[in-house]
């Protein structure tokens, strides 16, 4: 028995692991929910491209802030859908709300940071916010999120909100990506507290930014060739000397970033390798990265293979044992997961489904390299 367990320890340990490093997570609900007297101005930037079953719900959620300086900027990136037309519609008669057209993309530029550099070189607030159109904000996200940054003083701030996955392959494969990224981030105070680059990271789907901050480090044009824009901009504002933070807003913000499964394949191919590996500092950290991201996925599908080849009668019965020790240790994780999640728990036992998915996403990725594919654009990132 004790051999077993032996052999079950990588799945015993790994998910202890994961959960010591994630315990002390800040969260926004620990912050007041009233802006202060002499409130800045906040400028709020929305990058939108085919957009238009987003866009007017997002922008509702943010119009409704309570938060007494808002102007919100929405860039139509050359979309094809009346994502702009949506959005003058959803805006009429708020005068906080512009909507621009963005210039033609100029070449080296991905578009996401064209749009969100075309916007910050109009708005006038003391605070930039990125977000995305697939985003929907409680009315107590700003007041929280600028109270937490003011009080550990930081100049960019992210925030890690809840994601909502609706259909069955959301659920099955989503948290295994989400899994390996917390796996690899750690909990907030790893990213507050960082003493090095490579340990910081931006949530691109909601992050605060001082001007003063966003200014000095080149903003979206410091990062306009890479596909993890909003990794390298905190990168480089911590080697800027700025200070960089992460806080959960679970009840502040939500996203939907996929509707199925062909959506998150792409989705997730299209970041996890050519933005994965140029956040790595250069060497044989980044040079390994193609076999450290297959790691991820095979490390979760041992145990159901170990425990399937028990059972059909191939190896030691003290290998077969040690599978389905580990197998049981992998499915009370993600019993947990779910739970967190607010999801029916049984979704824990179709794991190994999600992580044959993410294993096939990191085979494409890798393969593809560099170049990237997204809403009818191709790139090559830098």
């Amino acid at each position: 028995m004790l051999a077993a367990y032996l052999v079950a320890l990588p799945w015993i340990l790994g998910p202890l692991i994961a959960w010591w490093r994630v315990r002390d997570s800040r969260s926004l609900a620990d912050e007041p929910a009233d802006a202060p007297r002499g409130a800045p101005l906040v400028s709020v930037i929305v990058p939108a491209r085919n957009e238009a079953r987003n866009i007017e719900a997002c922008l509702a959620s943010v119009r409704a802030g309570d938060w007494p300086r808002l102007e919100i900027i929405v860039v139509d990136d050359a979309s094809t859908d009346g994502t702009g037309a949506l959005a003058r519609h959803a805006a009429a008669g708020d005068d906080r709300v512009r909507v621009i057209d963005a210039p033609p993309l100029p070449a080296g530029w991905f578009g996401k940071q064209w749009a969100c550099a075309t916007a910050a070189a109009t708005a006038r607030g003391d605070v930039l916010l990125f977000t995305d159109a697939d985003t929907r904000h409680g009315a107590d996200l700003v007041p929280r999120a600028m109270s937490y940054m003011t009080r550990i003083r930081a100049d960019l701030l992210s925030v890690a909100g809840a994601q909502e996955l609706v259909t069955w392959w959301e659920r099955v494969v989503q948290p295994q990506v989400f899994g390996m990224l917390v796996n690899w981030i750690g909990g907030t105070e790893g990213v507050t507290n960082a003493r090095r680059a490579e340990a910081v990271m931006a949530n691109g789907q909601c992050f605060f930014m001082t001007r003063t901050a966003y200014d000095a480090v080149g903003g979206h044009g410091g990062v306009r060739h890479t596909v993890a824009e909003d990794v390298m901009i905190a990168q480089h504002a911590f080697r800027g000397g700025y200070k960089v933070g992460l806080v959960l807003g679970i009840d502040q913000l939500s996203t939907r970033m996929y509707t199925s499964l062909d959506e998150i394949v792409r989705g997730w191919g299209k970041n996890v390798y050519a933005g994965g590996r140029m956040v790595l500092p250069a060497g044989p950290v980044r040079t390994l990265y193609p076999v450290a991201l297959l790691l991820a996925p095979l490390y979760s599908l041992a145990p159901p293979l170990l425990f399937l080849r028990g059972l059909l009668g191939f190896g030691s019965p003290t290998v077969a044992l040690g599978g389905a020790v580990a197998l049981g240790c992998m499915i009370l994780w993600w019993s947990l997961v779910y739970r967190w999640l607010r999801l029916p728990v049984w979704y824990a036992a179709l794991y190994p489904i999600g992580a044959l998915v993410q294993l096939w996403i990191f085979i494409v990725a890798i393969v593809r390299g560099q170049r990237v594919e997204w809403k009818g654009r191709t790139y090559t990132a830098r």
